[in-house]
């Protein structure tokens, strides 16, 4: 049942994205769905064809044919959005789609706002408010990691699971409440040693997700990569050679390159930005330059990982000079050791293969590229992908688990203290309305308004 007034009505939009292309889908949700494109579609009663149908024909607005379409049935409940909804798969053409769009406006339907359909989803019961914010993860997912991560929320695998804890928090809520009713005979209806165990549990799984939003936030967004190093220690060649392709300008003179360049790198599902920067030196009397080498600061502390470049010809001391000062800015950082086919590899590895975090690589060369891709992975990853299990990549979801973490810390307080249940009812209320904000139980206008806007029309 629809728990907004005003969601009666039919709505169409454009499902696929805008432009030319072979086919164009319209879809069609609401209680008219079915007596609008019967009008269209002379060649059958729709209204007497089962669900889940497909049907081909001309579609037409009086006399004029518009296309030649298959219609896909599917009747409530058994739909996305738990209404009567019809898809019209017609020709590619711009022009057609508006005109086909255009005819189920003029019989009564209304233009779908952003997400509505997903929205109504949400209302009519085929999903939570998780798992319908999924999908729109999965329609933005560039990488597998992205897809998969989506796909566990939307099947339901996050929010099974805080809604089987919230249920059993409700029923301990029920029973403390109860006891105020109670509180002249001094009685406990609920058993405060399990209740110490459900809040161990509780704290245990959002300390496990919260943890997880870093990796969520990783696996969503990308890992910002800036490639430092001194002037001429091969920088751009590096980003070229990573990428397979001559992105930037290489030279033998130092200071070629004067600002960023950024470019994308997926490896291993995860997307890698990755940054060349302006080499680092202490003094430059360029200006452009200079303000090249600020920038190159600015982007390192910014960065999730940076590669520091040097010259495998470098002496050691100035190696462990260069990592100390690393250490000390508290960066997640590899050091990649270049052109060791010029100082060659043996002796490369034994000057400096007992420092933690170095690369050996001849970028020119693209010798040993493929090591450095998989150490990058390795530094951002350290072990922890496992998609089959819950991560966070929602910031709304985090800040609401962040709020339960809180809310538990203080009911655990309050159950030490031995404070009333008057009390530990306002946490657990508390408690109880944050887990509700992530799966829907708990919302309001200006909040869906706000998720479903971000979606793009047709979803």
């Amino acid at each position: 049942m629809n728990q907004l007034a005003g969601w009666d009505d039919t709505i169409v939009a454009l499902a696929t994205a805008p432009g030319i292309g072979a086919i164009g889908v319209i879809r069609i949700s609401g209680t008219k769905a079915f007596a609008i494109v019967n009008e269209l579609f002379p060649s059958k009663d729709i209204t007497q064809q089962p669900s889940h149908s497909l049907h081909v024909g001309f579609l037409k607005q009086g006399d004029e044919v518009l296309d030649e379409v298959v219609v896909s049935l599917y009747k409530s409940p058994r739909s996305y959005t738990g209404e009567d909804v019809i898809e019209i798969s017609c020709h590619g053409s711009p022009f057609v789609q508006q005109q086909v769009i255009e005819a189920c406006l003029e019989k009564g339907a209304r233009l779908a706002k952003p997400g509505e359909f997903t929205q109504r989803a949400f209302l009519n019961g085929k999903l939570d408010l998780a798992q319908a914010e999924a999908v729109a993860d999965l329609i933005a997912s560039n990488t597998a990691a992205a897809r998969k991560a989506a796909l566990h929320t939307m099947r339901g695998g996050f929010s099974e699971k805080l809604k089987a804890l919230r249920e059993r928090m409700i029923r301990f809520s029920a029973l403390i409440e109860l006891e105020l009713d109670f509180s002249q005979e001094d009685v406990e209806f609920a058993d405060r040693k399990q209740f110490y165990e459900l809040i161990t549990e509780m704290s245990d799984t959002t300390t496990k997700l919260t943890a997880s939003f870093q990796l969520g936030n990783v696996i969503k967004n990308g890992v910002s990569v800036a490639i430092i190093g001194k002037p001429n220690a091969g920088k751009s060649t590096l980003l070229n050679a990573l990428l397979q392709e001559d992105r930037a300008i290489v030279s033998e003179i130092p200071g070629t390159t004067r600002d960023t360049i950024e470019e994308v790198l997926n490896i291993d599902g995860i997307l890698f930005r990755l940054i060349d920067t302006a080499g680092i030196r202490e003094h430059s009397g360029d200006i452009i330059e200079s303000a090249g080498i600020e920038r190159s600061l600015e982007k390192m502390k910014q960065a999730d990982l940076v590669l520091f470049l040097f010259d495998a010809n470098d002496t050691r001391s100035a190696i462990e000079t260069l990592k100390t000062e690393i250490e000390k800015q508290q960066l997640n950082y590899l050091l990649v050791a270049n052109k060791i086919d010029i100082a060659g590899e043996k002796e490369a590895k034994e000057k400096f293969t007992d420092l933690d975090k170095v690369v050996f690589i001849a970028a020119k060369q693209h010798l040993h590229t493929e090591v450095l891709k998989q150490k990058m992975v390795d530094a951002v990853l350290q072990g922890r992908l496992n998609t089959e299990s819950t991560i966070v990549t929602n910031a709304r979801h985090y800040h609401a688990l962040r709020e339960v973490e809180k809310s538990l810390a203080d009911i655990r307080a309050g159950l030490d203290h031995k404070l009333p249940g008057d009390l530990l009812s306002l946490d657990i209320r508390r408690c109880l309305h944050y887990l509700g904000e992530i799966t829907g139980e708990v919302t309001n206008d200006d909040m869906l308004d706000y998720i479903f806007s971000k979606f793009c029309i047709g979803k």
